[in-house]
């Protein structure tokens, strides 16, 4: 498979866990969302979502690009990548976990995260798999999946942010005596995850067996999450997850690995088919707006601004 292909072309280094948090300046007042920029300038047309790898670079660069006309953000969504979930081998459960540099985004809202918000985008946290064995799809019981719910919504309310993104990648279920995923697991999760925070953000990057397994009886976590995505960079491939085309993103494009040519091809093909989502992966702090131009002209009708 080539590298634009492929979901993730190199698992983030150094995820080590950290079984907490620390305090400094961390906490937020619950009124933190009131303090977002009302005037934020709108536009029509896709949810652009941005993942960025903040072991190698800086969520500031979300807001950096505007639309020519109208001035409108052109990423609406940035993404922490990636928090963990990993396992407790003492406790046997499995645990939400910071590597430094999530941490210092974290501890650091008021810098690294609030100046998006304040623009109007949504910041998530990503949570993803560490070699361990604990993952979303074989939580053993109802009350694992709802504790871990729980972690990830104290996360949430903590920093300020505005919702958590599923990616069941890099598990390897069955490390350390866990468990094969299960039917009802990711359910349980997804469920209780969106009864903790029923007005913010839940996603879903559809690979993985937690989204294989979204179904069971006659429970489905379909329609729980906001959006949904197509992993596989480069490429077209309608995700599994809500029903709405408003909600999903078949398009999936990475600004290191990705062609121009490429990536305008799934913008027209994204407002072609009326999908509501655009999804990018990778923004670095480089200037990269000539190659969002080429997208937004197709997205947007505007070339895009960018703004040190």
């Amino acid at each position: 498979m080539s590298p634009a292909n492929i979901s993730r072309r190199t698992l983030l280094s150094g995820l080590a866990a950290t079984t907490a948090v620390a305090a400094t300046g961390a906490a937020i007042p619950a009124e933190a969302a009131a303090t977002r920029d009302c005037r934020a300038a709108a536009k029509t047309g896709p949810v652009t979502v941005a993942y960025i790898e903040v072991n190698d670079h800086s969520m500031l660069s979300a807001g950096k690009y505007t639309l020519a006309n109208g001035g409108a953000q052109v990423i609406d969504v940035a993404v922490i990548f990636a928090a963990n979930i990993n396992y407790d081998t003492t406790a046997k459960k499995a645990y939400l976990s910071f590597n430094p540099q999530v941490t210092n985004v974290l501890n650091n809202v008021a810098t690294q995260v609030r100046p998006l918000q304040q623009k109007g985008i949504k910041v998530l946290l990503s949570i993803l798999g560490n070699h361990q064995g604990a993952g979303f799809a074989n939580f053993p019981t109802k009350a694992a999946a709802e504790a871990f719910a729980q972690e990830l919504a104290d996360a949430v309310n903590r920093y300020g942010l505005d919702g958590i993104d599923f990616d069941d990648e890099y598990v390897e279920y069955g490390n350390n005596g866990t468990g094969q995923p299960n039917a009802d697991s990711f359910i349980w999760l997804v469920q209780a995850l969106r009864a903790k925070l029923p007005n913010k953000l839940i996603t879903l990057y559809d690979i993985g067996p937690a989204a294989d397994r979204l179904v069971s009886g006659s429970q489905s976590i379909r329609e729980t999450f906001n959006y949904a995505w197509n992993p596989y960079y480069g490429t077209w491939g309608v995700p599994s997850g809500p029903s709405s085309k408003a909600k999903l993103s078949p398009a999936a494009i990475s600004y290191t690995a990705t062609s121009q040519s490429t990536a305008v091809s799934l913008a027209q093909r994204t407002v072609s088919e009326g999908y509501g989502v655009f999804l990018t992966y990778n923004l670095t702090e480089s200037n990269t707006a000539t190659y969002l131009s080429a997208i937004t002209q197709k997205l947007y009708g505007s070339n895009t601004v960018y703004t040190p």
